[in-house]
């Protein structure tokens, strides 16, 4: 099996394992890092992800919650909150696109604690997907302010060996057709590829635009997924 048939898996017992808790036979990223869970065989049984759910959490608290890569239902006595179809991306070329100049009001800058506020504001109104407290510990992200304000960023999240993933693109309504979420993903991928890694991510099928934006930057469609969200009734 490839590592980006189940990257979560790859990830949580590899590069990252110090972001990681769970048995031997399940794992997830801590929760105020990440919602995303794996086990060896998602086509296997998933009753091992009950060993993941913190002992404080409620049975109704959101954040119980878990995505889990390539399954299609949970163990059984669970909800499932959704199932998201998504293409897989890969970025197989040694070098980044050169894009357009920002512009004189623009500024790049390496996104770390202090911003994680505006990070968690920016996230909360353009939704590119679970961006939490702690998630800023993934590293390698990248923002455009403009005036001080946050118009977009992008960062990186799951490290199966020899990949990382893009992840958490997005951009501020009031400064689209810039170019700038496009600038601050590709830092992120100079940045991976400088490490010795190949660039992939995920995007939802239904999400045609966002498609075909990585597509013009060089991305390839790797294969079909899916990502489970489900909890303990």
């Amino acid at each position: 099996m490839h590592v980006l048939d189940n990257p979560a898996w790859h990830a949580l017992t590899g590069a990252q394992r110090s972001l990681a808790i769970g048995p031997a036979d399940a794992k997830r990223f801590r929760p105020d890092v990440s919602p995303f869970a794996a086990v060896a065989d998602p086509d296997g049984p998933l009753d091992a992800l009950a060993g993941l759910i913190l002992p404080a959490a409620s049975d109704a608290d959101a954040d119980d919650a878990l995505g889990v890569f390539g399954a299609s239902t949970g163990p059984d006595g669970w909800e499932t909150l959704g199932v998201y179809d998504c293409w897989q991306l890969t970025y197989e070329h040694d070098t980044v696109p050169e894009l357009r100049p920002l512009g004189d009001d623009a500024v790049l800058v390496e996104l770390g604690d202090a911003d994680v506020p505006d990070a968690l504001d920016l996230v909360d109104r353009t939704r590119p997907g679970p961006f939490l407290p702690r998630t800023i510990e993934f590293g390698g992200y990248r923002g455009i302010r403009v005036g001080g304000r946050l118009a977009a960023m992008a960062g990186q999240r799951m490290r199966p060996d020899g990949w990382c993933e893009v992840s958490a693109v997005c951009v501020d309504p009031d400064f689209r057709g810039r170019g700038f979420a496009a600038t601050a993903m590709v830092e992120v991928m100079r940045g991976i590829i400088a490490r010795g890694e190949r660039p992939f991510l995920h995007v939802e099928t239904t999400n045609e635009r966002a498609t075909s934006v990585y597509e013009a930057l060089g991305f390839e469609r790797r294969r079909r997924a899916s990502i489970l969200v489900c909890r303990p009734r």
